[in-house]
């Protein structure tokens, strides 16, 4: 099993490795067709962990070699597969082998083909780390990883100008890639003094030293760690206030969009608050404010996507929201069902994700779902596997968000809580209401888009073969929610519903279940038959605030962006140039001149040597001389 654990690791990173070699060379079939080879071996190899953990119950701890050891300080270079690391896993290396077959296709025709899949191997291997280590260094070194590797995915069309789209701000792959790199930075600043905490009082961080030390932590201590770890996990998972990053890094190539926010680089947030399970249940205050977070920003990452026109966009902002989602089913300890919906959540999400690359590669580029309507007939895969994503993402019964998003709200209800009860359940139906939204906007009514001469055409069959078993996921994999419960419970807290809230399960269900229906019929009757425009709604306040976003990123960049820029320049201008190279450059002028000046002592002639010796002589005498009468 040590060797299975070595594949599953190392096989994206030859991957990479391979594709990097082919990295300067015209665009080559053959290096997507290997990188997707070795991202499947991953996957099998993590699937046959999988089943071993699941049918022998016992976790497997492999030590490669010792990585750090400095004083009382040793971190070896070590990987734990229990029922955790292994779900992330075989999630991880699925839906990153689909994403890897669709960019075959989706790439195609980009110069920098090669390259792409350097750096999305690089980033899925990044991700390994992070889910497999067993301490928290080592889930660090992952973390950042997976940061640099979005920099270079995001931003991969660095080339590009700014794009102004209505309704959004003017951004560049570039800007995009450093906001995402920078908020991120700032988010992980606290997870290092987290680290650096438990690091002080435990004088470990392995996991399982760590966690079985907790009882001997004060409560002080354990609250700073908890927020510490938190507040990097809000900056990966892009909660509020570090969530404008998240829409914005949708300038990258869909397939970036459909890895990084569907189960990897944004769904490490949730992992770290499961992983570190132990911690935050022994801190109930800082979980609750992640429970209260994660459900305003389900709420208000909903609201944004009722009025976006960005196909990628409202997909995004979804993202978002099921994160929500998931830090409320966490910080309220049910970390069994936050896991079972970040699985689930990644089948559907990817799903939508790719399906938003088809319609974008079928629309020469366009992402406005108002110029769009109509594609049914020209994409009917395509319409039938966004349909299908959207119903689980809805929570419509039998498909997989239906299981784990109603638990998560349950959840809420069974603890009393029953404010975010309310507001998860409102929730709910926007949820249910954008999704559809974009839906009938983008595949029904009239054909908008002919008014600009596109003509739509299907992706290519292997693309829509590849995306297969994500569908199939989307629609079965809530069916595997008891065994998974019994499977994870034996390492993570096993959360069970109430006597009470068993006995009023039928009616919590049927309340969801209307708001979902409600939403998708409000959208069917707004939008199936065409796009009908009210001006009047649209020039409203509330319509204005939800379509710029809240004024947030308006706020960042007249109170953070525009003041830094500014101190900046008159730093660099006034204290930079005006005194440091100013100074600087003073020195160096002075040794010059002295340096030009002493160089006419070398004339060459003795007696001239003489006469210089003669003064240095005199000089030494009288500097004696002083010393003596002063000392």
């Amino acid at each position: 099993m040590e060797n299975l654990v070595y594949i599953a690791l190392f096989a994206p990173f030859a991957s990479s490795m391979f594709a990097a070699l082919f990295g300067m060379s015209p665009r080559q079939t053959f290096v997507g067709i290997v990188a997707s080879s070795l991202l499947f071996i991953s996957f099998v190899a993590s699937a046959i962990l999988a089943y071993h953990v699941y049918s022998t119950g016992t976790s497997i701890h492999v030590t490669m070699m010792e990585w750090i050891s400095a004083g009382d300080l040793t971190i070896p270079f070590g990987f734990l597969v229990d029922q955790v690391s292994v779900t992330m896993m075989t999630v991880v290396t699925l839906v990153s082998t689909v994403v890897h077959i669709y960019s075959i296709g989706y790439m195609d025709h980009d110069k920098s083909f090669n390259r792409f899949f350097s750096y999305l191997s690089a980033f899925v291997f990044s991700m390994m780390i992070l889910v497999m280590s067993d301490n928290f260094a080592g889930l660090f070194i992952g973390w950042e990883g997976v940061g640099v590797c979005s920099w270079l995915l995001i931003g991969f069309w660095y080339h590009k100008e700014d794009v102004t789209r209505e309704e959004n701000p003017s951004i560049s792959p570039s800007w995009a890639a450093n906001e995402a790199f920078i908020v991120n930075r700032i988010a992980d600043l606290g997870m290092l003094v987290g680290i650096f905490i438990i690091y002080w009082n435990v004088g470990s961080l392995q996991y399982d030293v760590v966690f079985a030390d907790l009882p001997n932590l004060s409560s002080s201590v354990l609250n700073a760690a908890a927020l510490a770890l938190f507040i990097g996990a809000m900056g990966k998972s892009a909660q509020f206030p570090l969530h404008t990053w998240l829409t914005d890094a949708m300038e990258g190539p869909t397939p970036v969009s459909a890895l990084i926010h569907a189960a990897t680089m944004v769904t490490a947030g949730v992992f770290l608050v499961i992983r570190a399970n132990p911690i935050f249940s022994m801190t109930p205050e800082v979980s609750f404010f992640i429970a209260a977070l994660g459900t305003f920003v389900a709420f208000f990452a909903a609201s944004m996507a009722l009025v976006n026109r960005d196909l990628k966009r409202i997909i995004a902002f979804s993202t978002l929201s099921q994160l929500g989602y998931m830090f409320a089913a966490a910080g309220l300890g049910a970390y069994w069902i936050a896991l079972f919906h970040l699985a689930a959540h990644a089948f559907f999400k990817a799903l939508l994700f790719l399906g938003a690359g088809n319609v974008m590669h079928a629309m020469d580029d366009e992402l406005d779902i108002f110029k769009m309507g109509g594609l049914k007939k020209a994409m009917k895969w395509t319409y039938i596997y966004m349909g299908l994503a959207s119903l689980a993402l809805a929570g419509i019964p039998v498909f997989a968000g239906f299981f784990s998003k109603d638990a998560i709200i349950e959840t809420a209800f069974n603890e009393g809580t029953y404010v975010l009860w309310a507001i998860l359940v409102i929730t709910a139906g926007m949820t249910a209401f954008y999704s559809f939204r974009q839906v009938f906007l983008t595949f029904h009514g009239d054909e908008r888009y002919k008014e600009a001469g596109i003509h739509p055409h299907e992706m290519y069959k292997f693309v829509l073969i590849a995306m297969s078993p994500l569908a199939v996921l989307a629609v079965i994999a809530g069916f595997f929610m008891g065994g998974f419960q019994e499977f994870v419970t034996k390492l993570l807290p096993n959360y069970e519903m109430s006597h009470h809230t068993h006995e009023l399960i039928w009616y919590l269900t049927a309340i969801v279940l209307v708001f979902a229906i409600g939403g998708i019929w409000l959208a069917y009757k707004k939008y199936a038959k065409g796009l009908k425009r009210d001006e009047k709604l649209e020039n409203s306040f509330v319509y204005k605030l939800l379509a710029n976003q809240y004024y947030i990123p308006n706020f960042y960049e007249a109170f953070i962006t525009k003041p830094y820029a500014m101190i900046s320049e008159m730093m660099w201008k006034n204290v930079d140039m005006k005194i440091v190279d100013a100074t600087v450059d003073g020195i160096a002028k002075l040794i010059y001149k002295s340096g030009d000046g002493s160089r006419k002592m070398q004339t060459g002639n003795l007696s001239n040597y003489l006469n210089w010796m003669a003064i240095g002589a005199v000089l030494l005498l009288v500097v004696a001389a002083l010393s003596a009468m002063l000392g």
